[in-house]
């Protein structure tokens, strides 16, 4: 992950007010406590964020209202882009994604095999069997949900829960399902 992937996932919590710290930034996306503290000190200096470091909470937050600058990168930078805009790095296409912070649901996975397929957009566990996912696309996620061959459930946000089933339904309806014909 980019250092504006980790920036963007740090002023989310940070907003949230979840107290992140280096630490927590670092093992989040498996780099180095040093290079958490790089991230930290650009969200500081390089976006002016009015950040302060709570002792008590051992984390950070912003001293007054703060919003991140969006911006946008060539798609190709990134694995998932392909999956949803049909390039390649060798394309010729660059398709320009607007940057956000990623949208948060919590899944009920009830297998091993679609928790390690789903890896890459688990960030922690909830609870038994109750995964927290962070993804960029919603079209892609509900995508993979959709296309994974387990029960997997939706446990909130109750919009993303809404969405996919009426993308579902839509999807059944397009192919003249009628629910007890073969």
């Amino acid at each position: 992950m980019s250092a504006s992937n980790r920036i963007q996932w740090l002023h989310k919590y940070i907003v949230e007010m979840r107290y992140p710290n280096a630490s927590r930034l670092a093992e989040r996306f498996g780099i180095s406590h040093r290079q958490a503290q790089r991230d930290v000190d650009s969200l500081r200096n390089d976006f002016g964020a009015p950040l302060a470091y709570s002792a008590e909470r051992r984390g950070f937050y912003y001293t007054e209202e703060f919003s991140l600058p969006s911006y946008t990168v060539a798609a190709n930078e990134y694995d998932y882009v392909e999956a949803v805009t049909g390039t390649t790095a060798a394309g010729a296409r660059q398709e320009i994604l607007q940057m956000q912070i990623p949208y948060s649901a919590v899944v009920k996975i009830p297998d091993k095999l679609t928790r390690l397929e789903l890896q890459q957009f688990i960030i922690g566990e909830e609870s038994r069997g109750h995964y927290i996912c962070e993804f960029h696309s919603v079209e892609m996620f509900l995508g993979l949900l959709l296309a994974a061959e387990t029960d997997i459930t939706i446990v909130k946000p109750d919009w993303l829960r809404q969405r996919l089933v009426r993308a579902a339904e839509r999807v059944l309806r397009n192919n003249n399902y009628k629910g007890d014909e073969e």
